[in-house]
């Protein structure tokens, strides 16, 4: 992998990330809201599952 598709990739993170405050702000804010009452431990488990899945598509399309 090199550094520009590194960097391809960062840009498509922040260009998803940023899809539903821009589409649904109200949307959005009531789901921050309902992730700021969720304890450490739930948020790891999800920042893990997000990342499991990430690593097994990375691994099915390359």
């Amino acid at each position: 992998m090199d550094a520009d598709t590194l960097w391809a990739a960062l840009a498509l993170v922040l260009v998803i990330e940023g899809l539903l405050p821009f589409l649904s702000p109200p949307r959005w804010r009531r789901m921050f809201e309902q992730i700021l009452q969720m304890t450490d431990g739930q948020i790891r488990f999800f920042g893990l599952g997000s990342m499991l899945l990430g690593l097994i598509l990375l691994w099915l399309l390359t």
